[in-house]
């Protein structure tokens, strides 16, 4: 495959299998890659029921389509990749990123300064959250503009996620990978090695 190096990702892509997105496998299939995507990752609400419907990896048209999921805990969500399939919903926050950093997965704060939904500062500074959205596609202004700053007092990478729901959002907030990201593996692994590009607003 052609351009494998410098892939950009939209690490934030909810389906209809979140009942607050209208946006369709189909249309992610059809309109990622003119969008500038090279991959994209499912991430709908507490549910990896994507990987029945997709073949998880590259596709035929050389899209990578890679799945997670958004988790929530008491008021704080994370996109969540590795082996969660079979993760149950409604665990305390601490319990998560521990499930996660045993299982070897990455768990990103989503939104992390969007009011009622916002991340607890302290599970930055007990080093149990490593990569916050520095960008989110519906956060404010505002809020994308309070993260910029973390990184000079936590030990946070940041990404950005578009937090997709319409076509027209697709894409919006991508993430760009300085290695090769073709499966959920090579995800995970660049997460965890900041081999990504900081992405803050603007």
């Amino acid at each position: 495959m052609e351009n494998i190096r410098g892939m950009k990702f939209d690490l934030h892509v909810h389906t209809i299998l979140s009942s607050c997105s209208q946006l369709t496998l189909e249309q992610i299939l059809n309109n990622a890659q003119a969008k500038g995507l090279d991959g994209v990752c499912i991430t709908d609400h507490d549910t990896m029921a994507a990987t029945d419907l997709i073949k998880e990896g590259m596709q035929e048209n050389g899209l990578c389509v890679l799945i997670g999921m958004e988790y929530a805990t008491q008021g704080v969500d994370f996109l969540l990749f590795g082996p969660f399939e079979k993760l149950p919903v409604g665990l305390p926050t601490e319990a998560v990123l521990a499930t996660v950093q045993a299982a070897g997965g990455v768990a990103i704060a989503a939104h992390p300064c969007r009011p009622g939904r916002s991340t607890d500062i302290s599970l930055l500074e007990k080093g149990l959250c490593r990569i916050i959205e520095g960008t989110n596609g519906r956060n404010t202004p505002q809020a994308n503009q309070a993260i910029a700053s973390w990184p000079e007092h936590y030990q946070v990478g940041l990404v950005g996620g578009s937090d997709a729901h319409t076509l027209d959002e697709l894409g919006q907030v991508p993430t760009q990978f300085t290695v090769p990201v073709q499966s959920r593996a090579d995800l995970v692994r660049a997460l965890r090695e900041g081999e990504y590009k900081t992405v803050v607003c603007a």
